[in-house]
């Protein structure tokens, strides 16, 4: 028998390396080492992946949408690595309603105050009063001018939570010095007002800038009982999820600065182990609740995973953040039980759920 030409050998053995090649089961289609996806900007186009692809129990995914919808949800998303695995609308929503992020919209302030950083506005270190003046509390100039912008962020600004949520010089008494004492305060919003100043542009006009229209999330802020709230349809909350999730990047864009984003996440000061910059954490060895100096024991949301951190709102708006299982994860609605203020048992009693179907 001849020998095939050379020729013929080589051509033979591109076939086999190209057959192995299709055979490759290492590369980017496995759902679990894929890339991160974003949809594109403006767009209703998004890609989604099936329950089955993800070895999920499909079996526990009507239970779980049967407990958001008796819970009085009105949207619920998971998102895998960026792609839509569960979208639902219930209870009279629909994907083109939009709703109140209530305070999981803190969130928003805190990337935002991080921009501003990044380009040089201003340093979240200096006092809230080299931005806005002083007199900006009630406090005296000394105890005024403890206070920085890392205070805000971190809720440890001294002034005192029961005086109530304005933020009017006479609502905000001093109680403490700043960063001796954690208490969720609406002061929060001077924030706001600091970036609004170092920037000489509103604070709507800047967040559309630098957030909204990368990403292409769209909403708007809306007066509701003196305050302003962030109003949203609930893929726009998904895409901010999935921003934070991707260490602050979209596509190739960094957005929110990834070293500050990464403090914003973790434990911000030493009194509320489970609170960064506006973001709630869980996996700590214990936390504060609003409204109460009490120290509980334990991690925030027992059932869900330990490097979650999440945007939580008042009557249960949630972001869940879920880096170990390449999730994001919504929900939207009207207070699962009683009218809370950020937590409540429904937090714990969903991630029972979303685990078994997830597990």
């Amino acid at each position: 028998m001849k020998p095939l030409p050379f020729t013929l050998t080589l051509l033979s053995l591109f076939v086999l390396i190209s057959c192995a090649d299709d055979n490759d089961t290492s590369n980017n289609t496995d759902p679990q080492n894929e890339d991160i996806y974003f949809p594109p900007t403006y767009s209703d186009v998004w890609e989604t992946k099936s329950i089955d692809e993800l070895g999920w129990n499909d079996a526990q995914l009507q239970p779980l949408l049967d407990y958001l919808e008796e819970k009085n949800t009105k949207s619920f998303i998971i998102l895998h690595n960026g792609k839509i695995v569960i979208e639902e609308y219930m209870n009279g929503h629909s994907s083109n309603s939009i709703w109140y992020w209530a305070s999981a919209g803190k969130t928003l302030t805190t990337a935002l105050t991080g921009i501003a950083e990044s380009e040089g506005y201003i340093s979240i270190e200096d006092k809230v009063s080299d931005y806005i003046g002083t007199g900006w509390t009630n406090a005296n100039i000394d105890k005024e001018n403890l206070i920085t912008c890392k205070h805000l962020l971190s809720m440890t600004s001294g002034l005192d939570d029961s005086e109530g949520d304005g933020v009017e010089p006479e609502d905000l008494q001093y109680i403490a010095d700043a960063d001796t004492r954690w208490a969720y305060h609406n002061v929060y919003v001077k924030l706001q007002d600091v970036v609004s100043q170092a920037t000489n542009q509103s604070w709507d006009d800047y967040l559309e800038t630098k957030i909204l229209n990368p990403t292409g999330m769209s909403g708007s802020y809306f007066n509701v009982d003196d305050f302003n709230v962030f109003w949203s349809n609930t893929r726009t909350m998904a895409r901010f999820g999935l921003l934070n999730y991707a260490n602050g990047t979209w596509e190739n864009n960094q957005i929110i600065p990834e070293n500050y984003l990464n403090d914003a996440v973790n434990t911000s000061q030493n009194i509320n182990l489970a609170y960064g910059y506006l973001w709630w954490l869980n996996g700590k060895s214990s936390y504060h609740l609003p409204q109460s100096q009490f120290e509980f024991p334990g991690k925030l949301i027992p059932n869900a995973p330990n490097d979650m951190y999440a945007a939580l709102g008042k009557n249960d708006q949630k972001i869940y953040v879920i880096p170990s299982k390449k999730l994001v994860v919504i929900r939207m609605g009207q207070a699962a039980d009683d009218e809370n203020f950020a937590l409540s048992g429904f937090d714990n009693e969903l991630w029972e759920k979303i685990n078994a179907l997830i597990n």
